[in-house]
């Protein structure tokens, strides 16, 4: 059993912003793999399925970015999921807009959101895909929280596929480090 979380804030004022990619990403995955995420639990947005013949949830959790943990806690503790079958996706402000980074752990680079899923599940062994937003040249949070500009939104999009490109040959393989060769 996998669980795929997809970072972002709720709400329509929020769609498509920079700091929503995990959401983005986790909508296109679920329209392509046809699995409804529209059950509300764990304090998110859940969708369960099968791709390639594994059993998958879909987590977009509710809580706002800064709380993500408690959502991604709730779930990973009532259906005992390894954290070895966790994957998170996020925006990441040091790779270029359209740029994905998959990287099986370590700290949570600055992000708030996965800073709190290392913290409330107890260890940085979290496999993630990070997507590029790129440096801010105004303030960090008007920037994240703001839509990207037409140009960034081509790469973007771009970037989006390629993770759920990278998903799919993960839940394919059942080979993270293969998917770290391909998409890196």
């Amino acid at each position: 059993m996998k669980l795929i979380v997809g970072l972002g804030n709720p709400g329509k004022k929020y769609e498509h912003t920079r700091h929503n990619m995990g959401f983005d990403v986790v909508d296109l995955f679920s329209e392509l793999a046809q699995i409804d995420i529209d059950k509300e639990s764990f304090k998110g947005l859940v969708g369960r399925g099968k791709v390639f013949g594994e059993d998958i949830f879909l987590l977009k959790p509710q809580t706002f970015m800064n709380l993500s943990g408690e959502s991604v806690r709730e779930i990973v503790s009532y259906f005992k999921i390894d954290l070895n079958d966790i994957i998170v996706i996020y925006d990441d402000m040091a790779l270029n807009p359209g740029r994905i980074r998959l990287r099986e752990n370590g700290s949570s680079g600055g992000h708030k959101g996965m800073q709190n899923i290392i913290e409330q599940l107890g260890s940085q062994n979290i496999k993630r895909i990070r997507i590029g937003i790129g440096e801010p040249t105004y303030d960090t949070i008007d920037y994240v929280l703001s839509k990207p500009t037409k140009e960034e939104r081509e790469l973007i999009d771009e970037a989006i596929n390629n993770a759920v490109e990278a998903l799919k040959e993960i839940l394919k393989s059942n080979n993270f480090e293969k998917a770290m060769t391909r998409f890196n």
